[in-house]
């Protein structure tokens, strides 16, 4: 049974800015709350910094500025599923609102994939979409 943690109701997330982050969004699954910094356990998303192709950079973005409208959606519920913290001491959480996973609606938009346990070449993923069409 996952453990609740907390509820989000009053904070405000925007894009993270160069110097300290408080509360904002890095990236697709990744975002600072309150100085402490949190990856969503149940996706992975394409990566904004460091991305290996435009393609990637472009879709980061997407997911990014997607992850900033849900995480400001509503009351929002930060739980613990499996490991609490991961190998660079980020906060593990699944984030939901309305019970539904915010990875999940995110994956259902096509902007981020579900955690397989590790990262996914992304570049060669899009490639491949683009091929099949």
């Amino acid at each position: 049974m996952p453990l609740a943690l907390l509820t989000l109701a009053a904070a405000t997330f925007a894009l993270c800015a160069d110097g300290p982050r408080t509360t904002c969004v890095v990236d697709g699954d990744t975002f600072w709350l309150n100085g402490e910094k949190v990856r969503l356990a149940d996706i992975n998303a394409p990566e904004t910094h460091g991305a290996g192709c435009l393609a990637e950079q472009e879709l980061g973005e997407r997911a990014t500025r997607r992850l900033v409208a849900l995480l400001n959606s509503g009351p929002v519920t930060l739980e613990i599923e499996g490991r609490a913290q991961d190998r660079y001491g980020r906060a593990l959480r699944v984030a939901r609102h309305g019970g539904r996973s915010l990875g999940s609606q995110l994956v259902a938009e096509g902007l981020a994939e579900p955690w397989r346990g590790r990262r996914s070449d992304w570049c060669a993923l899009l490639a491949g979409a683009q091929a099949r069409r």
